[in-house]
């Protein structure tokens, strides 16, 4: 066997790391562009019409909450890209996708206990990516924790909501 017939790098780590990083921040930038178009909380909003418990945060949290959140979920995707490993990515899509859907439940149907199952599922899903993440990078894993802390928060808040609805 040649040496040219041999190669040990891996071919995401040659094209540099700033296209995949690029394409990760521009994902889940996507998602929080449409989930913001979505949400409306202000005065007259469904949402502020509803029954909310007394734990909820004030309204100004979220912004930077989620801002952190994504900016780590990015990296963490990165992270993952970068070793050549795509089933875990896969996973990284399906919660990203019903992290949108739950928005789009919530705010835009303006439906409380379907939100209550969307956030459901993506707790599941934020778990078996973290799960998918560690087997391939424990950073990467370990940055979608407070993601998954904040997602079981806002499905306590939901489940309270739709509770109380």
């Amino acid at each position: 066997m040649t040496s040219a017939a041999v190669t040990t790098s891996n071919p995401r780590r040659r094209e540099g790391p700033w296209p995949a990083l690029a394409a990760s921040v521009a994902a889940v930038a996507v998602v929080a562009v449409i989930g913001s178009l979505a949400t409306d909380t202000g005065p007259g909003s469904w949402y502020a019409g509803l029954e909310q418990p007394s734990w909820n945060p004030p309204d100004w949290v979220f912004g930077p909450v989620w801002s952190i959140l994504y900016a780590a979920m990015a990296v963490a995707a990165w992270l993952v890209w970068r070793t050549g490993e795509r089933r875990a990515l896969v996973a990284y899509g399906v919660q990203l996708v019903l992290n949108l859907a739950w928005t789009l439940t919530f705010f835009g149907l303006e439906s409380t206990w379907g939100g209550v199952a969307v956030i459901a599922a993506l707790v599941v899903a934020i778990v078996v990516t973290i799960v998918a993440f560690a087997r391939v990078q424990r950073l990467a894993a370990w940055l979608l924790v407070p993601y998954l802390a904040w997602t079981a928060y806002a499905a306590a808040l939901t489940t309270a909501i739709a509770l109380a609805g």
